[in-house]
């Protein structure tokens, strides 16, 4: 299994936002929706084996984190739009503390913040923290089930990069340029299909 946490830092956490304007309004949930996108989408098919945690930081409700899982996603389309209804969707839905409510098919909203959906993903796999600073990924050997950790437009805080060094992350780069953290994922994908090919 592969994982990925992306935390979006002004990422709206209430679903009464405009699917017309989720770079503005929604907190630039349009990072949000091309991550998931690159999470997923084959040529002609979707990964099973991925699961996305979006950290939602922003707005009156947060945080939340919206889950996809790959093993009974349904309905996800390539465009940013149709994703960020499938976001909207989750966030309209009640959840309480502790709560992990289902919203469509592969597709849930719990209230966990960033630190605990760190530490539930303690227990599933090994973090690997995408950071100019890291090994080249070409020179990485992959752990069997990578849990990526990554920004969206912004780096994490450093209360957020503390908590997450807590956890001894592997540290990797991409290459020699800073890019979009939805590039970075399909980077990070590729390599770990060539190794497991």
């Amino acid at each position: 299994m592969r994982y990925f946490v992306i935390t979006g830092h002004k990422a709206v956490s209430t679903g009464d936002f405009k699917l017309d304007d989720i770079a503005g309004g929604a907190g630039r949930l349009d990072i949000m929706c091309r991550c998931v996108n690159s999470a997923f989408f084959l040529s002609h098919n979707l990964r099973k084996d991925v699961e996305v945690y979006l950290v939602l930081m922003g707005g009156d409700d947060a945080p939340k984190t919206v889950i996809f899982r790959g093993e009974d996603l349904r309905y996800l389309n390539p465009d940013e739009r149709s994703t960020a209804s499938l976001i909207r969707n989750a966030l309209l839905k009640p959840v309480g503390e502790g709560e992990e409510v289902r919203s469509s098919p592969g597709v849930y909203v719990t209230r966990m913040s960033f630190p605990e959906v760190l530490d539930r993903l303690s227990e599933k796999g090994s973090f690997v923290y995408l950071k100019e600073d890291g090994t080249d990924c070409r020179e990485y050997e992959f752990p069997e089930n990578p849990v990526f950790v990554l920004g969206d437009n912004h780096d994490l805080t450093d209360e957020e990069e503390s908590e997450l060094l807590s956890h001894n992350p592997d540290k990797i780069c991409i290459g020699p340029l800073s890019l979009h953290a939805d590039h970075c994922m399909i980077i990070v994908h590729n390599e770990a299909d060539r190794r497991s090919a």
